[in-house]
């Protein structure tokens, strides 16, 4: 953080953990909101995105691309499937590996929540230059925190 004294440093204010844990904090309340009608939460949305892209990965891939682990994802894929929106199918070659398969409902749900990006892209206040920019930044960052995490 150049440019920002050493004392400074430790200001909440100047923590980017902090700002971007309050932003999705935001997102968070504004995605309840949003979501509420399609009788999903946002890691359930998430999931449901990520099947909409393409449909049948394995477990194993949906959670690397989501990044979450096991003890999340698989209580999550069962309320989903509870709910009639996806389900679950063995591999017949390698009984291990499970993929997660949309039903006609949750293909159905994708029109119902065709607008919600939309509302959220509006809700933020950027304009798409703007927002795509971040989320550069955001993979950038990503990207880096991973490499020295290892």
């Amino acid at each position: 953080m150049t440019g920002i004294p050493d004392g400074d440093l430790m200001r909440l204010d100047h923590q980017v953990c902090f700002a971007l844990h309050s932003t999705s904090r935001a997102f968070d309340a504004l995605y309840r909101s949003e979501l509420q009608g399609l009788g999903v939460t946002y890691p359930q949305y998430l999931v449901m995105l990520a099947l909409w892209e393409a449909d049948g990965p394995t477990v194993k891939r949906l959670g690397e691309r989501l990044r979450l682990d096991s003890g999340t994802l698989s209580p999550l894929l069962k309320r989903l499937e509870a709910a009639g929106l996806v389900e679950r199918r063995r591999s017949r070659e390698d009984e291990r590996s499970v993929s997660v398969h949309l039903t006609a409902r949750g293909d159905a749900l994708r029109g119902r929540a065709a607008d919600v990006p939309r509302r959220i892209l509006d809700a933020t206040g950027l304009d798409v230059q703007e927002l795509m920019g971040l989320h550069e930044t955001l993979r950038r960052v990503t990207a880096s925190l991973d490499d020295a995490a290892r």
